[in-house]
């Protein structure tokens, strides 16, 4: 199945950054809009307390069942933003690297942010994301 998203990397801007600028997808795409996915286990307890790798990793688990749930898959998404609860930046590189990380390949645009606080009891972990895809 043809992909929908097409990423963009740019010569005249630093290497440094661990993925493409931008990406775009054709107008006869679907686009998807995720909530932000948080660490929150089935029972809805937050998992990993204290944990940012950990919240991170299954921050990203959900997302996956969200993208599968709507037909879509992470190499899908053409956008991501991950919310960290915390003023420090080590904090925000572990929950990147795992984000990083199980995006593997597909080193989607994203934006990295130290918030103040997120929804849930002990949630350190948010990510959002948009996605794509072309139906048959």
């Amino acid at each position: 199945m043809p992909r929908a998203v097409t990423l963009i990397r740019s010569a005249s801007l630093s290497s440094v950054a661990e993925y493409a600028y931008a990406a775009t997808a054709p107008a006869e795409a679907r686009l998807i809009f995720l909530a932000g996915a948080c660490p929150l286990d089935e029972d809805g307890s937050t998992a990993a307390v204290g944990d940012y790798a950990g919240q991170a990793a299954k921050a990203l688990e959900n997302m996956r069942t969200a993208l599968a749930d709507a037909g879509a898959a992470l190499h899908d998404v053409i956008s991501t933003r991950v919310l960290v609860a915390s003023p420090r930046q080590e904090d925000l590189v572990a929950a990147w690297e795992v984000v990083r990380d199980g995006f593997g390949d597909h080193d989607v645009p994203s934006t990295l942010m130290g918030v103040t606080v997120l929804g849930y009891a002990d949630q350190l972990v948010e990510i959002e994301a948009v996605a794509a895809v072309l139906d048959s």
